[in-house]
């Protein structure tokens, strides 16, 4: 193994000499047989990209991404996309990599693409040709891993994607309702990659290509590892030297940033952590180090095991908040678990791609349609998002129940205009089928483009997990105006007819600049726009990271004022969770008089989902409150895992339906809220069903439309679907304040 154990400095991607093989040229697509191999004159591939979702070559998708980014770097790179995984045989159909294996589930955790948050099977697949459910196995980068292994065990096997990104470390399993250990080992596999992973990979592809071991590639940022001990040259910090139940040694706090020490408290740290004895006289000699950024890239957390966290579901909490804390690149330490006699070795965040980079890897030349083998069969996800462009990754909002900043980081990425405006020209004109009509210009949010800390010293220290909650930090520059004049110079692109936004936008960093606002609802917004408070009261809220429902009704008032002043008509989509960490059954039904009172009726609701290694998955999982100091004394987080009350809880989402007022009535009653059962105004659901075939109209205020709308049953909002508006930008029917969301 090299004795090179600390992280090597970040390579900007297009700084490496090309590998031989560049003078392949570019692929139309990369290859996805050995036909295809052999028409471009390969008699092997370098690289062999495994993944759960369809080959579409547009940037939207992680294997198009991947591979275009290594065939630029001179590699031949094939697919083997949602391949038969009952034996090895799909995984030889291109023969053996020269270099190694690229693992991924695709787009998704395959867990969640494949279950429901009830742990129902869905029926359909939105990255599969024809939307066919069933064409990749659960736990998809494991197996596809161990698959690879089978067919070539010796060919290194490299795990990426999101899958692996958030399974990266011991974590809380909803399917199984336990604690897993990192896929890293049961997948067998020699390397993973987390988060948008273009750097590490790149470094990892050339070092393997001038021949380096896989075993000594261990100073990468962004990876994860096995090794038996900790290397020679770190100092090692325990998270948890608990006491006693209820008590955390305050000696090490992995919490704190250690800019923010005295020089007394420092000392005293150092004093503990890295004191060493002296062999001559047995006594302890304090070591200091007297930088604090090389103090930091040798320093390495040790996170309670996998077998202390997979038994004490606080433990579990602590590592969880540990792991959020090590996120930020400028400030993060290298992290590592126990598992059994190894150890899991997770060195710091990748460092974020500059503008350079990003438009390096956006302009690749993607072919922007799926592969040809599919013929006309349609890919859901391709169609969504064929004629939408992503202007920046990662997101400071922090949102608990979200696995965005997880993976993609808190720090911003962004493209430039130039790059994003080339796109749009590009979509224009090899795209088939546009109209004119561009169905999204965003990203993980629509409005953190070039949003970012006002000093990168600031930045490169802070430990926040957001930048909005409880409030906006005032140290966040909220100026919306690089994103204002790339929407106006977008639509001003000949062929060019409409700039809707989809993306959901930050309604309460977007409220900080009322020009931005303006601009977006007079011009990019297709009858409706697509936010999500998730709430209104404020337990929820609390351990959601979201704002208060105050933001939203200021953002409302701001959108309708200049939907009137454009002269036109547009309704606002909020979306809402049930069920999340924090939420009493008073909670729900709270919201759902709000929602009555505003006259929304929800088609579609979403019950929370724990995805792994998300903070309100720890407080579903353990009870406790990540957001602060855990310890077995900390308060509760309330936890609805009955599948009753999760079912209640949506129910009351969708109090109009008159299939839930049975269930809706004997819960008012037992909770003593009777109140709200009758036909008042004020009341939620009525004291008896409907006649068979007639509709129930719930009492509102006096509305012709509106009784209209109810009378036929139109105009229903539909929620957390995750389609965009209309492609074409019309507007829907006039629906009052009923959200017409119904594509």
């Amino acid at each position: 193994m090299s004795t090179n154990t600390m992280p090597t400095p970040a390579s900007a991607l297009f700084d490496y000499p090309k590998y031989w093989a560049e003078c392949f040229g570019v692929a139309p697509f990369l290859p996805v047989s050995r036909a295809e191999m052999d028409t471009l004159g390969w008699d092997s591939c370098d690289i062999i990209i495994v993944t759960g979702d369809a080959y579409v070559d547009h940037p939207s998708f992680g294997m198009a991404i991947v591979g275009r980014l290594l065939e630029a770097q001179g590699f031949r790179v094939g697919i083997i996309a949602q391949p038969d995984w009952h034996s090895a045989d799909a995984f030889r159909a291109l023969g053996k990599p020269n270099l190694f294996f690229g693992v991924a589930a695709g787009n998704m955790d395959s867990m969640i693409n494949r279950y429901t948050a009830e742990r129902k099977r869905r029926s359909d697949d939105a990255y599969t040709p024809g939307g066919i459910g069933g064409k990749r196995p659960d736990r998809c980068s494991l197996v596809y891993s161990q698959r690879c292994k089978e067919a070539w065990p010796d060919v290194p096997v490299i795990l990426g994607g999101i899958e692996a990104s958030l399974r990266r470390i011991a974590h809380y399993d909803y399917w199984q309702d336990s604690v897993r250990r990192s896929i890293l080992l049961d997948a067998t596999a020699d390397l993973l990659l987390y988060g948008n992973a273009e750097r590490a990979l790149v470094e990892v592809a050339h070092r393997l290509a001038r021949g380096d071991d896989v075993a000594g590639i261990t100073d990468v940022r962004g990876t994860a590892l096995i090794r038996k001990d900790t290397p020679a040259g770190w100092w090692e910090i325990d998270s948890t030297r608990i006491d006693r139940p209820g008590k955390i040694d305050r000696v090490v706090n992995p919490y704190i940033n250690v800019r923010e020490m005295d020089a007394a408290e420092k000392q005293r740290r150092d004093a503990a952590l890295y004191g060493v004895a002296d062999p001559a006289t047995d006594k302890a000699v304090v070591k200091f180090m007297p930088h604090p950024g090389r103090d930091r890239d040798c320093t390495v957390i040790r996170l309670p095991s996998f077998e202390k966290v997979r038994n004490d579901a606080v433990l579990y909490a602590h590592a969880n908040r540990v792991l959020h804390m090590e996120t930020n690149p400028g400030n993060a330490r290298a992290l590592v678990q126990k598992h059994g006699d190894m150890d899991l070795w997770v060195n710091a965040p990748p460092i974020p791609l500059s503008t350079p980079e990003m438009d390096y890897v956006f302009g690749m030349p993607f072919a922007r349609v799926p592969h040809p083998s599919y013929k006309d069969a349609k890919i859901p996800a391709y169609q969504m998002i064929r004629f939408s462009v992503n202007v920046m990754r990662g997101c400071f909002g922090g949102c608990t129940f979200c696995s965005i900043t997880e993976h993609e980081g808190r720090i911003m990425q962004n493209r430039s205009e130039e790059s994003i405006l080339n796109e749009v020209e590009q979509i224009r004109d090899k795209v088939p089928g546009f109209t004119g009509v561009i169905s999204d210009l965003g990203g993980p949010t629509a409005n953190m483009y070039r949003i970012a800390c006002k000093s990168s010293a600031i930045e490169a220290a802070c430990r926040k997990p957001s930048c909005v909650f409880p409030g906006v930090c005032p140290n966040l520059n909220t100026d919306h105006s690089a994103l204002t004049q790339l929407y106006r110079k977008t639509r001003a692109l000949p062929g060019v007819n409409k700039v809707l936004i989809a993306s959901g936008v930050r309604y309460d960093l977007a409220i900080k600049d009322p020009e931005y606002v303006k601009e977006l609802v007079t011009h990019h917004v297709g009858g409706q726009l697509k936010i999500a408070p998730e709430h209104t009261e404020d337990g929820p809220l609390s351990k959601m990271m979201k704002p208060g429902i105050g933001s939203y009704d200021q953002f409302k008032k701001m959108f309708e004022k200049y939907s009137k002043e454009a002269g036109k008509e547009q309704y606002l989509i909020p979306y809402f969770i049930a069920a999340h960490p924090g939420t009493t059954d008073e909670d729900m039904i709270n919201l759902a008089l709000w929602l009555k009172r505003n006259d929304f009726t929800a088609d579609q609701v979403q019950a929370f989902y724990p995805s792994p290694m998300a903070t309100a998955t720890a407080m579903y999982h353990s009870g406790k409150n990540p957001l602060r100091k855990v310890t077995y004394k900390s308060d509760e987080v309330l936890r609805v895992k009955d599948p009753e009350q999760r079912k209640l809880h949506k129910a009351l989402l969708r109090y109009h339906d008159p299939n839930n007022w049975e269930m809706l009535r004997q819960a008012l009653r037992k909770m003593g809220r009777a109140d709200l059962i009758g036909d008042g105004e004020r009341q939620l659901i009525p004291t008896s069903q409907p006649e068979t075939g007639s509709a129930y109209r719930p009492s509102r205020r006096k509305n012709t439309e509106q009784a209209h709308q109810r009378r036929t049953g139109k105009k229903i909002l539909t929620q957390h679907t995750g389609l965009p508006p209309r492609e074409d930008g019309s507007k829907p029917a006039r629906a009052g304040k009923r959200q017409a969301a119904k594509r």
